[in-house]
């Protein structure tokens, strides 16, 4: 059987020897350079041309560079992705790949609400309901009892101090809420680590932020690692929230699907980085066992710092695809969860979750080049690197690519925050 999924040609030949067929995979997310261009300027540029601000880029983009490779000269750097289900939409759930923000609520500048300064780490740079509108469709939640209300927080030990935790859940879910209200094609997976012990907790608070009525049911979730229902289906049936907890207790008495009945995962952290490993997580199914038809695929190191993640992006997330790919047994993950998602050296996530879809979905280097209807391998040509490849406009809803704060010049403070953070929280339990 023909196990390469990223080759750009469009036919797998099971001849090619094992070296060639390596390089194969690795040539498809080669870094692009710039090459010598005409300047460009008030919208027209594309990706990876040099620019000067963002109104300099086209749609989708901004401009961005990346020091951590060494890269001063700002590009225009892809800000959102394909959507995908308006190129493909009739096949099941599970057949696509998705990005998915760590620590969605984990927002550099949100506002403080727990009444004193936070000290604690950041994993993402803009708002939730911004992250949907640039096509994250996963979102990881920590959820805890704080303050008679469930909080999203980090943590130590399962408990919420007042200088690690961010807002109250049911902010971010009516966020949630508000995208799923205006965009009746979409479909949002969320994964929560669950700390919360308060009876009927989570139920109440997906009621109260008007969730529930897109709840996908547990009942009808395969649980043996069966085809999801398609997109069209969900839509129609407007099942399009998936939510799963990391409380197994949760399944039988609140109904809400524990994540690894269903879904594989592979360990998070600096693990989920190494160079040419892909161990699965303890609470999960090994990746190749074919028990669940999701796979969860992490890719954030243990401490986030802004100013590497663009580095991380590139070259290292695309062999790290490659390793889980193989390590699932030649099966390509449904989500691939990041810190600071827009984040790159160019295409970043963006191109590779295209690249991934396009193999799975219709046998094609990139998603954009899919024909609906046509047979597998029928492609359309796309040139690379192309603004015509963001696709966002043909979707159901208009994004924008936004941080909370200058995207340039990153700055890489987390370390300090995490090393005080530590510092105060061993001080406080000391104390107790």
């Amino acid at each position: 059987m023909c196990s390469r999924f990223l080759d750009s040609r469009t036919k797998c030949r099971t001849t090619t020897p094992p070296i060639n067929h390596l390089f194969a995979i690795a040539s498809l997310f080669s870094p692009l350079f710039l090459t010598a261009s005409a300047a460009c300027f008030n919208g027209n540029c594309q990706v990876l041309e040099a620019c000067s601000a963002a109104t300099d880029c086209g749609p989708g983009l901004y401009c961005g560079n990346c020091p951590a490779l060494g890269r001063t000269q700002p590009v225009c750097t892809r800000g959102q992705a394909t959507i995908v289900t308006s190129l493909v939409n009739g096949l099941p759930f599970n057949k696509y790949t998705w990005i998915m923000t760590h620590n969605s609520f984990s927002i550099v500048d949100a506002p403080l609400l727990s009444g004193v300064q936070r000290l604690t780490f950041f994993n993402q740079e803009d708002t939730v309901t911004n992250q949907l509108r640039n096509g994250v469709r996963g979102l990881m939640l920590d959820m805890y009892d704080f303050e008679n209300d469930i909080w999203l927080c980090h943590s130590f030990r399962g408990q919420c101090f007042n200088f690690t935790a961010f807002q109250p859940a049911i902010n971010t879910l009516k966020e949630v809420e508000a995208f799923l209200a205006e965009n009746p094609m979409e479909i949002v997976t969320i994964v929560i680590e669950d700390y919360v012990h308060t009876p009927k907790g989570l139920t109440n608070l997906f009621t109260n932020a008007g969730l529930d009525k897109y709840w996908f049911p547990v009942s009808d979730m395969p649980k043996k690692g069966e085809d999801w229902p398609t997109i069209a289906e969900m839509v129609q049936a407007n099942h399009r929230l998936l939510v799963f907890t990391s409380d197994a207790s949760k399944e039988a008495e609140e109904g809400i699907a524990y994540q690894w009945t269903y879904m594989v995962e592979n360990e998070s952290g600096d693990p989920g980085v190494q160079h040419g490993s892909c161990p699965h997580r303890k609470e999960s199914e090994p990746l190749n066992s074919r028990s669940a038809s999701l796979f969860l695929q992490n890719y954030f190191p243990t401490y986030p710092v802004e100013a590497d993640s663009c580095k991380e992006h590139s070259a290292p997330l695309a062999d790290m695809v490659n390793t889980c790919y193989k390590a699932a047994g030649n099966v390509l993950p449904n989500f691939i969860a990041v810190n600071f998602y827009m984040r790159s050296d160019g295409g970043g996530v963006f191109d590779i979750v295209d690249k991934m879809n396009g193999r799975s979905l219709c046998g094609c280097s990139t998603v954009s080049a899919c024909q609906e209807g046509a047979p597998s391998g029928s492609c359309k040509n796309i040139p690379v690197p192309s603004a015509s490849q963001i696709t966002n406009t043909a979707g159901s809803f208009t994004g924008s690519v936004q941080f909370s704060k200058s995207a340039s010049p990153v700055h890489s403070s987390n370390r300090w925050h995490l090393l005080l953070f530590y510092f105060l929280l061993i001080s406080s339990l000391l104390l107790l």
